[in-house]
């Protein structure tokens, strides 16, 4: 009994963390819909262990903790590429703000002047002689 309630203690703590709002627009509605029904459904496996082996047999799965094995393996790929093509398009936007800021600051080189021997105190190669 004692740790069903620490386990759903746990699931509503986790999921208060990961719904609550940020700054970006990254969570979308359909990602907190289907997280609030991952939370229902770890709730009630919790607390009725018999419906994951039920469902487990009608899927053809000996037991249900078998099951739940496969779908936290399933889950976990899905992260891994998502988080996969997130990686590809992050480094792909780096690359071109680097691009960016590296014309950006060649033009302004171009267009500023040339320091003379005056000003800097410096006397040029050909003044040397």
């Amino acid at each position: 009994m004692w740790i069903q309630l620490l386990l759903i203690a746990a699931i509503v703590l986790l999921a208060a963390f990961v719904m609550r709002r940020t700054g970006s627009d990254s969570h979308l509605a359909i990602r907190r819909i289907l997280f609030g029904v991952f939370v229902i459904a770890a709730i009630l496996a919790v607390l009725f262990p018999q419906w994951l082996t039920w469902l487990a047999n009608l899927v053809g799965v000996g037991r249900g903790t078998d099951l739940l094995l496969y779908a936290l393996v399933l889950v976990f790929l899905v992260f891994v590429w998502t988080q996969y093509r997130r990686n590809i398009a992050l480094q792909r936007q780096l690359t071109l703000l680097a691009r960016k800021v590296a014309l950006l600051e060649a033009g302004a080189e171009k267009e500023a002047p040339a320091p003379d021997a005056a000003s800097d105190g410096t006397p040029h190669e050909a003044q040397r002689d």
